[in-house]
């Protein structure tokens, strides 16, 4: 049930396509009416080191924290535009801390703006597997995927952030405390408590396709 990370494989944001939103992020960050800087190559390097290395991390985040895929590329431009206007502030090491509080910062700014717009959009789920396969292999996955999404809703903010960062991402508890501003000790207890959540939503799921007709 759990679909885990593959890197590099968003098909509707990959770095190949992505040179228009790169090219959008590094003048969003530049001040036109200040002098060439001698260092502005040195800090343009660093802006698309981060968006090549971390741009699938902050997709998958903001698809997980629930915003509709069809705003997912522009809100992950907002998060790295973000990053590159704080790229000398950023210490290194603690990039993907400051991307995953900018990214929960975008995503409940957005979903706020489509609560007041009542405009909430049917959407498919945040595939980020490579779209190759059959069309059977496609639609399980499709619906693996809209199935996971349902269960992460129902874990609420706290016990889906952990399990979205331990389960999903893979990273480990003392980056993950880093990242929350917590004791590791929390971070365990809230994903073991994540965890038993998701196995109860997972058998209540079953058991409710297996009573239908």
């Amino acid at each position: 049930m759990i679909v885990r990370r593959r890197p590099g494989n968003n098909p509707s944001m990959t770095l190949v396509g992505s040179g228009a939103a790169l090219d959008q992020i590094g003048r969003s960050a530049t001040d036109p009416l200040m002098p060439t800087d001698p260092a502005r190559s040195t800090t343009d390097t660093a802006i698309r080191t981060l968006v090549r290395e971390q741009l699938d991390f902050v997709w998958r985040l903001l698809r997980r924290f629930r915003v509709p895929q069809a705003d997912v590329d522009d809100a992950s431009q907002q998060v790295f535009i973000v990053a590159a206007r704080r790229i000398d502030t950023i210490e290194p090491g603690s990039e993907r801390a400051f991307l995953y509080g900018t990214a929960l910062h975008v995503a409940a700014t957005l979903r706020r703006g489509l609560r007041r717009r009542q405009k909430w959009i049917e959407t498919g789920p945040a595939d980020c597997a490579s779209p190759s396969g059959t069309p059977h292999e496609l639609l399980e996955r499709r619906q693996a995927l809209d199935a996971l999404d349902e269960l992460l809703a129902g874990l609420g903010h706290q016990l889906r952030v952990v399990f979205v960062l331990c389960e999903l991402e893979e990273l480990p508890a003392p980056e993950v405390a880093a990242m929350l501003g917590v004791p590791i000790g929390t971070v365990s207890s809230r994903l073991r408590r994540a965890r038993e959540k998701f196995r109860m939503e997972v058998g209540r799921m079953r058991a409710q396709k297996s009573s239908r007709p």
